[in-house]
């Protein structure tokens, strides 16, 4: 029987005009999976972080127009995916919707949108190809808390993560392979795999999130098959005084000029444009190279779009809606170690917003 199906689509969110920003920031710091003390000392502290980084990131967004671009990108990618998946499976219609952490649209936003299409099903998708208690969980929760609000009783399914899915892998892969030789008559390339940091004491306490980065390049490696290879996994986007996972992509900026050799610089868990890759990744670090003169370098372009992700991605929430598992990854099952702790897996109900 052919079923209305809803696919949400799971995203940080961004200030849509300078006037935004301080209120995003606040959202983002105010949220307890990022600033892990209790209130009123995290409002406080959220507070305090919104007012001291508004001016700088007032800065960073006016290079990109004053505004993030993340909203209309990730409605490309929902536009994307809703054609293939209505494409692919003649036996389901599907919608797909966005919904943003910390900036609109929010979850009770999308869910009033969601109640008012009447699905039967409802598949949660975040675009965080590895999962985090940062990202993914605190965006299925929120939808959680959300649906609950506005009595949204129909039967969900989320999938948590998919870091090894070859439709993700194959994309960045082959979007390294175009720069690899540009890059190569530079010198024998350095490829920088960077996802976003996180600080080190959140991956200790049990968040596999670090590891999923290493599986994702590991498997980005592979598909590229260049013998070899010079590349290494770091992380960005390091803020305040704790100590975070690395080691730190502007640190590895530094050593590729130390050490004379041409750098391509790629996403790994981001896939969608926003400040963090247009204005860090391609300005900053691509100034930051031309300084201390690396002699080439090269940023990918995040998956966005690219054919072979949104296929990767329909296939998973058609497969998904086949199982009916209530949380699977891209292996249809737990894909984390059993060390760690916050991995979100159907073990966990109540985590995963059924």
């Amino acid at each position: 029987m052919t079923q209305k199906i809803a696919v949400i689509l799971f995203n940080l969110g961004g200030p849509d005009k300078p006037e935004s920003i301080r209120p995003f920031l606040f959202n983002l710091f105010n949220d307890p999976a990022i600033i892990r003390v209790p209130n009123p000392l995290r409002y406080l502290i959220a507070q305090m972080i919104s007012r001291r980084r508004e001016k700088t990131a007032r800065a960073i967004y006016q290079q990109v127009g004053g505004r993030s671009p993340i909203l209309p990108n990730t409605e490309k990618q929902a536009e994307a995916l809703q054609k293939q998946l209505n494409q692919q499976d003649g036996e389901n219609t599907y919608r797909c919707f966005v919904s943003m952490r910390y900036w609109h649209p929010f979850a009770d936003e999308t869910v009033a949108d969601v109640k008012a299409f009447g699905p039967d099903r409802i598949i949660l998708l975040p675009l965080y190809p590895q999962f985090s208690t940062t990202t993914t969980a605190s965006s299925f929760e929120a939808w959680r808390d959300a649906a609950d609000s506005a009595s949204l009783r129909v039967p969900s399914q989320s999938l948590c993560c998919y870091p090894q899915m070859q439709g993700f892998v194959d994309a960045l892969a082959i979007r390294i392979a175009k720069l690899y030789g540009e890059a190569s008559t530079h010198g024998k390339p350095r490829l920088l795999l960077s996802a976003h940091g996180l600080p080190e004491k959140i991956v200790k306490a049990g968040d596999p999130y670090a590891w999923q980065c290493e599986q994702s390049a590991t498997a980005v490696v592979q598909a590229l098959n260049i013998p070899d290879l010079d590349w290494i996994l770091c992380y960005q986007s390091r803020v305040g005084p704790l100590k975070w996972i690395g080691p730190a992509t502007d640190d590895e900026v530094r050593r590729a000029a130390s050490d004379r050799v041409p750098v391509i610089i790629a996403p790994l868990a981001f896939v969608s444009e926003h400040s963090e890759t247009l204005v860090e990744i391609d300005i900053e670090y691509r100034h930051l190279a031309a300084q201390k003169g690396v002699p080439y370098y090269a940023y990918t372009g995040a998956v966005a779009t690219d054919s072979s992700f949104i296929a990767g991605l329909a296939q998973q929430v058609i497969e998904a809606a086949q199982h009916r598992q209530q949380c699977t990854s891209n292996r249809k099952c737990r894909l984390c170690p059993a060390a760690f702790d916050d991995c979100i897996t159907s073990d966990h109900p109540e985590r995963v917003g059924v």
